[in-house]
């Protein structure tokens, strides 16, 4: 591939937000009806900048969709819909990576193989085809040692300009939700360089509790601008998350980007523990989504919800700030960036 091979931040401008319509009511027992009115909100800022593709399992769930659309007065030009059957609608997860080659924007596809954990997958595995169709985008299969590998997009988070965040446990644990068996930090350092244009990684060590995906890092750790990311941090020292979170920040005190430069670490709050029929559940402000016109951030009805709003606003001085009430949405084990994956101009 090209020495001119660069993939773009979440910040810069997209053409689009891909979205997958909630149909799978096993993802939400028992608060699946709700979870359509969190969409209808999240495509009403989603559409003010930019165009919303919404993947939809049919014509008939189509016209379903539409009607909540309508009942909430969205009549945005900028909603497109694509008919494709799918498992389940977590798009940051099953869709490509979109790399731009020059001018060219180019879709990069890992195997999806339901987070190493769930069987019904392979109607999502087909995702990547079928949006490079639907965009008019070359694709790419990734492939090391011989072998298609294996990657979701919340277990990598970059800066545009050759820096991408991961987790140890999401890409090198041998035990539990294996990705890529036998693979090295070497590997995922050629992997990444080859495909993403990549220099430079920062390895964290473990993910948030409750998280299903066992390490993801759209839950702990992002980029805002090239030089600056945010790391949740507990201050209570009997929460599970305390110590290896503060492990995190440690890790990142010695952290260095792509020029050799110290990255500047602001540290987020983490909400309250969600408990749900004795499940923690992944609540987490960092898995906010960076569209063109607004930073949409789940909230969860919890004292800190306006101290992570207040602290991410003044990185996004020139987008709205809206927090999406997320406490039934977190239910599916995912928020606002979980769902939603960035088309760049």
């Amino acid at each position: 591939m090209s020495n001119n091979l660069r993939y773009p931040a979440e910040w810069e401008q997209h053409k689009s937000t891909i979205i997958c319509w909630p149909h799978q009511k096993e993802d939400w027992p028992g608060k699946f009806m709700p979870i359509h009115w969190v969409y209808t909100e999240i495509v009403k800022y989603l559409s003010r900048g930019e165009l919303v593709r919404i993947i939809v399992q049919s014509k008939n769930h189509q016209e379903k969709v539409k009607n909540y659309l309508t009942r909430a007065e969205i009549y945005s030009h900028n909603i497109e819909f694509i008919i494709a059957k799918t498992d389940r609608g977590w798009m940051r997860d099953s869709s490509p990576s979109f790399v731009k080659v020059g001018n060219k924007t180019k879709a990069i596809e890992f195997t999806f193989n339901g987070w190493a954990k769930y069987s019904n997958h392979k109607l999502d595995r087909k995702i990547p085809n079928i949006l490079s169709k639907h965009l008019d985008v070359e694709i790419e299969t990734a492939v090391h040692k011989n072998r298609n590998v294996v990657l979701e997009g919340g277990a990598i988070d970059i800066n545009g300009n050759g820096t991408l965040l991961t987790t140890e446990e999401c890409l090198l644990d041998e035990k539990v939700q294996t990705r890529n068996p036998g693979f090295t930090k070497k590997d995922y350092e050629e992997v990444f360089k080859k495909y993403f244009g990549i220099k430079n990684i920062i390895w964290l060590n473990k993910g948030i509790a409750g998280d299903d995906t066992h390490g993801h890092v759209d839950d702990l750790c992002r980029f805002v601008n090239k030089n600056t990311l945010f790391i949740c941090n507990e201050e209570n020292k009997n929460d599970e998350n305390y110590k290896h979170l503060k492990e995190n920040i440690e890790i990142l005190e010695d952290a260095k980007l792509e020029d050799g430069t110290k990255p500047n670490v602001v540290k987020l709050p983490m909400p309250s523990p969600i408990i749900f029929e004795g499940m923690r559940l992944p609540a987490s402000y960092a898995n906010f989504y960076i569209s063109n016109y607004a930073v949409l951030v789940p909230t969860f009805n919890d004292s800190n919800d306006r101290i992570a709003l207040n602290i991410i606003k003044e990185f996004f001085p020139d987008r709205e700030v809206i927090g999406i009430h997320s406490v039934d949405l977190v239910w599916g084990l995912g928020t606002i960036h979980c769902l939603s994956h960035e088309e760049p101009l």
